[in-house]
């Protein structure tokens, strides 16, 4: 599932450099195990020694790893990369997306991924589970695996991820991902490779999210996967611009807390976001911030309102403003009538 090597040599190399360099010395790592030089495929890729070569591995390109990986799945037939103790063909993870894509929501897909992995190899294992309102995707160790453990489980997750976007078209925010290994020196990169909390030293390798997500249907079809799988490694990578949950998030998170000032600064920091991608998010999707807390507000005052006693000052504070006369003056809006008035009439008998 990457790019054709002859379709690499045409892509600009980017500039960032955020990949470890201690992959690129897992893939060396994997055509030593052959017998193989990967000079060749370094050549192609541009990676100098420097970039990859202990003590101090330097970081390279994503358009460099694109390029490498693509080179060594196709010259040693092994799109794992030698982590586990049997080669997966080139096309294996081809083969998964297609037993996947065909199901109704993202919660069959990615169970029907988790179970037919387990054909290629039992070297590990992937379950999916919701607890909590939180799914969360647990790859399980079967044996041990060596040099290549760290690129291995970060791999695997961040391809499962990369693909259950691209199956909703949507960003999937992570709630958390976690390691049973120590930070790495390059525990930095994870924050770019997994975006939301990371943690080290866990029993199990795994990655949470919203399980709401689960329920969201596949927007994409057969004719889509065969474009896709042309150049599917950009899939770890890329970071959609659409969350097709971002409006429940927000207005869930702002429903918590009601009374709280919720400026766009703090909420985007609790959906691991920035404030401007979180204003142009809920623009695409025909939202706004201010909207969005209006109707949190409005729903938390109407139903003291209704529902207790509260002085008008108090209902106030708890639907987050300020002061008593701006909410007068916002709930007149929302229902033509002061507080007080809508109160009087909701009670009257039919």
């Amino acid at each position: 599932m990457t790019v054709p090597a002859s379709a690499a040599r045409d892509l600009p190399p980017l500039a960032v450099a955020a990949t470890p360099g201690a992959y690129v010395a897992a893939i060396v790592q994997a055509y030593r195990q052959r017998g193989l030089d990967p000079a060749p495929v370094l050549q192609r890729a541009q990676i100098a020694p420097a970039q990859w070569q202990a003590p101090a591995p330097a970081r390279i390109t994503a358009w460099q790893m694109e390029a490498l990986s693509d080179g060594a799945m196709r010259e040693l037939d092994d799109e794992a990369l030698g982590w586990f103790s049997r080669r997966l063909p080139w096309g294996s993870y081809g083969m998964l997306a297609r037993a996947s894509i065909s199901s109704p929501t993202l919660g069959l897909a990615l169970r029907r991924w988790c179970r037919h992995h387990a054909l290629l190899t039992d070297d590990i294992a992937l379950d999916l589970t919701e607890e909590g309102g939180a799914a969360c995707v647990r790859l399980t160790e079967h044996r041990e695996l060596g040099a290549l453990r760290e690129f291995c489980l970060v791999s695997v997750l961040r391809n499962l991820h990369g693909v259950a976007c691209w199956f909703i078209d949507s960003r999937l925010p992570l709630q958390g991902a976690q390691f049973p290994y120590p930070p790495p020196a390059h525990a930095d990169a994870y924050a770019v490779m997994f975006p939301g909390p990371a943690t080290f030293g866990a029993p199990v390798a795994a990655i949470r999210f919203d399980a709401r997500y689960l329920a969201l249907p596949l927007t994409r079809d057969e004719a889509a996967l065969r474009v896709m799988l042309q150049r599917a490694l950009p899939l770890t990578v890329l970071q959609y611009r659409r969350d097709r949950l971002l409006v429940q998030r927000v207005r869930q998170t702002l429903a918590a807390d009601p009374a709280a000032g919720h400026s766009a600064e703090a909420l985007a920091a609790k959906l691991h976001l920035s404030a401007r991608t979180l204003h142009r998010q809920l623009k695409e999707e025909g939202a706004s911030l201010q909207a969005l807390k209006d109707e949190v507000r409005r729903a938390r005052a109407v139903e003291l309102l209704q529902r207790t006693e509260r002085p008008v000052k108090q209902v106030a504070q708890a639907a987050g403003f300020v002061n008593e006369k701006s909410f007068i003056r916002a709930f007149r809006g929302w229902t033509g009538s002061a507080p007080a008035e809508f109160r009087r009439r909701s009670r009257l008998p039919p």
